[in-house]
């Protein structure tokens, strides 16, 4: 329920505001459709945390450039991944 919320919400954003305001993105994909692909493949909670960390960057002292949605990470992915030092 809560990811077809944040949809709805990005794309209504895309169909309505996006529209208006002048093209000044500096990331492919735009963040708004970076929304759309992290809460299509993660959680929402994973996907609400990539897409404001995302935002948190489009600001004047980041460069900007290609930025995908991370794959998500299987059960085999993570065994495979050595153990975290605390």
């Amino acid at each position: 329920m809560l990811k077809k919320t944040a949809v709805v919400i990005i794309r209504g954003y895309q169909r309505f505001i996006s529209p208006i305001k002048p093209p000044t993105c500096r990331f492919y994909p735009t963040c708004s459709q970076y929304g759309l692909e992290a809460f299509q493949k993660h959680s929402f909670i994973k996907a609400f945390w990539l897409t404001l960390k995302r935002i948190m960057k489009c600001q004047p002292f980041h460069p900007g450039g290609v930025d995908h949605v991370p794959p998500v990470k299987t059960k085999k992915d993570r065994r495979d991944e050595p153990p975290r030092s605390t």
